[in-house]
């Protein structure tokens, strides 16, 4: 019986293309304009070393204006504008899925074909991961170097008032000032979202395919359970439009998908393994990466989460993040 082969449905060139362009558009925080892709970050993906610079213009200070006169000996002082830079961490990234032929004829269906239908969901899980991981990182880097002055936490209050809720919501915008109204997403754990959806205050629109939606008082809602839970305490995490840069490419020398075959595995049977493999970038706008603590060539997601390897070079409004801590029972 004629089996349908891995080489004979992949075009690895055309799969990897796919796999990234998908992974970009697809998943809840692309589409909620939380992530967004940065051409930056994509172009210095495909260049050499760990890591690279973005300049960046601070806004003008608003110092008072001058009140003009008609002396001629009196000049005006001319102000500056300042600059800072960021340092974005790259990620050199794979995982690869085998399946024994022999198992794949006697189910009557290629393991492999099943393995090509979900390494995109795989690659938006890992890029989801990895941006759960950085704001954990930069939330630790604020409440040990910058007052805690993006962070509400209500999770010791007593009682009722412990537990998640709209007006808290509502104030950890506040930590934003006047720029609060640029909120458009708000990622939560799935128990947040429950307590959420009882106390209705999730509703559902359409997107532009009619599917249902999520939103939080306008807020497109990311639900995830990889966000911290300790002991009892939720975080749940505000972003503004373009909070976090992106980009996602293919490696330069090693192919993004390579289909290797073993026909001595199993006694002959044979064996076939899908590499797939990505350059990523994730990165909060506002912040630098430090790069204090990275043991291997990438960084991990407890490195990620590492306070030590994030730094704000920006005033509190300019980071469009701000993170609630919460209870969902009190205590």
């Amino acid at each position: 019986m004629a089996t349908v082969r891995l080489t004979d449905i992949v075009e690895p060139a055309e799969f990897t293309a796919y796999i990234l362009q998908q992974t970009m558009t697809k998943s809840a925080l692309a589409q909620s304009g939380v992530m967004v892709p940065n051409n930056v970050i994509a172009q210095q993906l495909g260049m050499g070393s760990h890591s690279f610079t973005v300049p960046m213009w601070h806004d003008l200070a608003d110092d008072e204006a001058d009140i003009a006169n008609d002396d001629p000996d009196a000049h005006s002082t001319p102000k500056k504008i300042g600059t800072n830079k960021q340092l974005v961490r790259k990620s050199f990234l794979h995982q690869s899925w085998s399946a024994m032929n022999l198992a794949s004829e006697i189910a009557g269906d290629d393991a492999l074909k099943k393995i090509q239908s979900r390494v995109q969901s795989y690659w938006e899980r890992q890029l989801q991961k990895r941006l759960v991981a950085s704001l954990q990182g930069v939330l630790a880097d604020n409440v040990a170097n910058h007052g805690s002055d993006m962070v509400l936490d209500i999770s010791a209050e007593t009682g009722a008032a412990a537990l998640f809720n709209a007006a808290a919501v509502i104030d950890t915008a506040g930590t934003m000032g006047d720029s609060m109204n640029d909120l458009v997403g708000i990622a939560m754990h799935s128990d947040v979202y429950r307590r959420a959806l009882k106390n209705d205050l999730i509703e559902f629109i359409p997107d532009s395919q009619g599917k249902p939606i999520a939103t939080f008082r306008g807020l497109a809602t990311v639900v995830d359970d990889g966000l911290p839970v300790d002991n009892g305490v939720y975080t749940t995490a505000l972003f503004g439009q373009g909070a976090v840069g992106y980009g996602m490419a293919e490696p330069n020398i090693a192919d993004g998908t390579e289909i290797e075959n073993l026909p001595s595995a199993g006694r002959g049977g044979g064996q076939q393994i899908l590499h797939s493999r990505v350059n990523t970038g994730v990165h909060p706008a506002g912040f630098t990466w430090v790069e204090t603590t990275v043991a291997d060539e990438s960084p991990s997601l407890t490195e990620l989460a590492d306070p030590d390897n994030w730094n704000r070079v920006v005033e509190r409004k300019a980071a469009p993040l701000a993170f609630l801590m919460s209870r969902v029972t009190e205590a």
